[in-house]
């Protein structure tokens, strides 16, 4: 946990003050180093977090709690005594994670900053966040894309945010429309109006949604296209089934390797993933392999700092290094394919030898269940396509792989070397730029001949725009936030096949992300 490592550091005063002759002093500061750093109480914490859906600063604070009350109940006094101690670490910790000098929010409010890391995004309260409003970030970042999982309101790139705010006062009242990307400050009673009318409109469009949930994804000549959902954890199953999901295309885990001090075991695991699976069974899962580094760092790891992490040690990078970490979560893969059917996907591959990685990392995980006589069923493994490189080349490893899924937020920020999370660059983030269009065409030409079922899990499937230029370009399943999937299946339902081939053929020719768009957005428009 970061901020329990930045208490620990700045409570490790103990050598200075020891060395001033302050011997006693000394201790006190030590001992608040150890307990910011016990892992103990960051896993307890770690354990509310994942269990109960506490704020990080909630989960450490009563994970504190618990550790005085008992020892409040000791006859030792110096052991009764130990009790503040810990409070008031995890106080301190509780701060940082909120960034001010309050633990935890008091109240429900929008949070506003300049941008939220994705750990921090994940973990903040949810019954007291009615939104998020960054003055940096994208649509694209990972901060975004948790916010629309946890179906939170959130607005990124409003630039000036921070000081409209600090101009008009602490107090203010700001309003936001996450659909629409409004935000105002200081609302006056006409902007109140049209909030609550936007407010009751998203209410029918979701009970529409959810009437809808059993129609299928088939374009009028008769093209079906499977639909399926992008989840963080188990508690997102029910609500993407509810509104029409065939199944998981992307099962984010990172959730499981964030706020804690150590890395998840095989049984946490295998917990987190058979709940997933169950919930699906007998529709088709995909777990995607750890993806950290970028924005996503993880202190245990010990990943160094580096000039640029997005090109750094990241994701199947990490393989080389620390083998046991993937070899441990493709064992509970493999033990959570005995519940329903089950895909593994390493993401960041390059080219033949990362898949060679990844192919060997699952053997040596299969042999050691079999060695143990542990029960697990078969999976399926493949690849995430979101380096330029695994584009061109992958006649080289299709053939060894079971199915490919394009992970076209990343595949863009590469092609076009634009930062997915710089909102300087917003001209940049259309997934519809005829360059990403192009790399996309040849990724389906190539998993054709090779006879491997692609798919688009980046969130361009969840713009109904860009999804029907993908079906165009010739993918038939799209995998996106369970929210997004009603309106993409109405503008798939409106269009026919051939419609949609031409108007594809049309903007791979296109000069702009712009007008590549325009030839599609005419058909949801008419939807």
């Amino acid at each position: 946990m970061a901020a329990a490592a930045a208490a620990s550091a700045s409570l490790a005063l103990g050598e200075q003050i020891r060395r001033g002759g302050h011997e006693a002093e000394a201790e006190i500061f030590s001992a608040h180093a150890a307990i910011a750093d016990d892992p103990e109480l960051l896993d307890d914490a770690s354990e509310r977090i994942r269990r109960d859906g506490a704020s990080a600063a909630d989960a450490i604070l009563g994970a504190a709690r618990r550790v005085a009350d008992e020892l409040k109940e000791l006859q030792d006094e110096l052991l009764r005594g130990r009790a503040e101690d810990i409070l008031d670490v995890a106080d301190n910790i509780a701060r940082r994670l909120s960034g001010s000098g309050s633990a935890t929010l008091a109240e429900p409010v929008i949070v506003i900053a300049r941008d939220l890391p994705p750990s921090v995004t994940a973990t903040l309260p949810r019954d007291k966040l009615l939104g998020i409003a960054l003055e940096e970030s994208s649509a694209t970042s990972h901060a975004a894309i948790l916010a629309r999982a946890y179906r939170i309101p959130a607005v990124v790139g409003v630039t000036g945010l921070l000081a409209a705010v600090n101009e008009a006062g602490a107090a203010v009242e700001i309003t936001i429309d996450g659909s629409s990307g409004a935000v105002v400050v200081d609302p006056d009673a006409s902007d109140l109006a049209a909030l609550a009318r936007r407010e009751s409109e998203v209410r029918s469009d979701r009970a529409r949604d959810e009437a809808d949930a059993a129609l299928t994804a088939t374009t009028r000549d008769g093209t079906v296209v499977t639909l399926l959902a992008n989840v963080g954890g188990p508690s997102e199953s029910e609500p993407a089934i509810a509104i029409g999901a065939q199944g998981v295309g992307l099962f984010r885990t990172e959730f499981l390797f964030l706020e804690r001090a150590t890395p998840p075991s095989e049984d946490e695991q295998l917990a987190a993933y058979s709940a997933v699976v169950s919930a699906f069974a007998p529709r088709p899962v995909t777990i995607r392999l750890l993806d950290v580094g970028g924005d996503k760092p993880i202190p245990y790891l010990q990943i160094p700092n580096e000039a640029n992490p997005f090109l750094g040690v990241r994701a199947l990078h990490l393989a080389q290094d620390r083998p046991e970490v993937f070899i441990t979560q493709l064992r509970a893969c493999y033990r959570a394919a005995a519940v329903g059917p089950v895909k593994v996907m390493a993401p960041m591959v390059a080219d033949a030898a990362d898949v060679a990685i990844m192919l060997d990392l699952a053997g040596r995980a299969k042999q050691q269940l079999r060695d143990e006589r542990r029960a697990f069923g078969e999976v399926e493994l493949g690849v995430m396509i979101e380096i330029p490189s695994a584009v061109l080349i992958a006649d080289t490893y299709l053939g060894d792989i079971a199915f490919a899924s394009l992970g076209t937020n990343d595949l863009l920020q590469y092609t076009l070397a634009a930062d997915r999370g710089n909102a300087n660059l917003d001209r940049y983030r259309d997934p519809l730029h005829p360059a990403l269009l192009h790399l996309i065409y040849t990724a389906v030409q190539a998993t054709a001949r090779a006879g491997v079922p692609l798919s688009v899990c980046g969130e361009m499937a969840a713009d109904p725009d860009a999804a029907l230029a993908l079906v165009g370009l010739g993918v038939r399943l799209l995998s996106m936030v369970p929210s997004s999937i009603p309106a993409v299946r109405r503008a798939i339902r409106g269009v026919t096949l051939d419609e949609l081939r031409d108007a594809a053929a049309a903007a791979l020719a296109e000069r702009t992300a712009a007008d590549a768009r325009a030839r599609f957005a005419r058909f949801v428009s008419k939807g």
